[in-house]
């Protein structure tokens, strides 16, 4: 019952979070008038604010495992969204994004906490990443057509009410959760920070979110496919990461998780190397199945890992790992820019190609210096 509920509360979020953030950049370009420097400037604030709150409230959690932290940074997102319609001031748009909508980011992570500290260190609380992980992809296979569908009906001021309506919906269901019961609290984490495990993931996500923003136009442009074909793409990887997060949930507790990951990134290197010498839909379908197999192993099993890794400092592990994500996405829009324009749309999808390989060694190399899992989840999953 508490996974069902969590993987709803995922979901909302996930599906609101997809509402918004696929049309946030063409609601500051068309209705506010930003630049394309502003946007810039507007998305790294926003990425900068949610590792500095999410860093804050992943420590907090640690210290005292609540559902108010979720709860409150989600309720935060949604009255941010209600006035954002109404805001036509730069200044007052980077304010905004840099405490009440930045604040969102926190949610994710805070999610994924909860779910381990409820439901423990036993195979419940480590098979909660993959499956809380296969609602965030759905909900990104969901919501940019329901989007899309309230954005022609309503235009931009009904798609951000929407999705407020939607996070809305989703605190609520959080406060459903039980309390988390006291935990154990490390003062450090065994063996302190795991640097280079966190370079490897924020090397997957810029490779991730670079290759993102270059995949349409090269497919559009390059290949001369349909604007449409690109809507298949998407709606194929998201499609392919429920059903191996979903697997990932199911693997036995023996399986080990370094293999896994590293696999994961293997998979990512081989998605760009043949979406680099595509010629045809088909081959880019199939490369968008690599695609997605990388991105739900890497982004569910590596939660999960992360998690082990520094027991029982759930809240530290998860927004760990999840600002990585976030500087992933705040060093992409830079990187994939200037790569396009000055070395085209192949050579682009290549660098990100490299981005994941280094990412992979990074990751084989950190976790061979450091257990697979701390000796508290050693413990935890030998009694079960």
């Amino acid at each position: 019952m508490v996974v069902l509920v969590l993987f709803v509360a995922v979901l909302l979020l996930g599906i609101a979070d997809s509402m918004v953030n696929s049309y946030i950049v063409l609601f500051g370009a068309d209705v506010v008038g930003l630049t394309p420097f502003q946007i810039g400037v507007w998305s790294s604030v926003f990425a900068i604010g949610g590792i500095v709150i999410s860093w804050w409230l992943g420590r907090l959690f640690d210290h005292r495992p609540t559902r108010t932290y979720a709860v409150a940074v989600i309720l935060l997102g949604s009255a941010g969204y209600v006035l954002l319609p109404r805001v036509s001031s730069f200044i007052v748009l980077l304010l905004m994004a840099v405490t009440v909508l930045g604040a969102m980011a926190a949610a994710f992570p805070q999610l994924f906490s909860l779910a381990r500290a409820v439901l423990g260190e036993g195979a419940a609380g480590q098979r909660s990443g993959p499956l809380l992980r296969a609602a965030w992809s759905l909900a990104w296979a969901v919501g940019p057509l329901l989007g899309a569908l309230v954005l022609s009906r309503g235009g931009y001021s009904w798609l951000l009410w929407t999705a407020a309506g939607v996070f809305l919906v989703s605190a609520l269901t959080v406060l459903v959760v039980p309390r988390p019961g006291p935990v154990a609290v490390a003062r450090s984490a065994p063996g302190g920070t795991p640097v280079l495990l966190t370079v490897s993931i924020t090397l997957f996500f810029t490779a991730m979110f670079a290759g993102g923003l270059a995949l349409p136009l090269f497919v559009t442009r390059a290949l001369h496919q349909e604007a449409a074909s690109v809507g298949v793409l998407s709606s194929v990887c998201a499609a392919i990461e429920v059903v191996v997060t979903l697997g990932l949930a199911a693997l036995p507790a023996r399986v080990g998780q370094r293999g896994l990951i590293v696999g994961g990134f293997g998979a990512f290197v081989c998605y760009y190397a043949l979406t680099v010498v595509s010629s045809s839909l088909l081959m880019l379908v199939i490369g968008q199945v690599l695609r997605g197999v990388a991105i739900a192993i890497v982004g569910a099993a590596g939660i999960r890992y992360f998690q082990d890794l520094l027991a029982p400092a759930t809240g530290r592990a998860t927004t760990l790992f999840t600002n990585a994500c976030t500087a992933g996405l705040l060093v992409s829009g830079i990187l994939s820019g200037l790569a396009v324009e000055h070395l085209g749309y192949r050579a682009t999808l290549l660098l990100c190609g490299v981005l994941a390989a280094l990412g992979g060694v990074a990751f084989a190399l950190g976790s061979a210096r450091r257990p697979a899992e701390s000796r508290h989840t050693a413990k935890m999953r030998d009694s079960i």
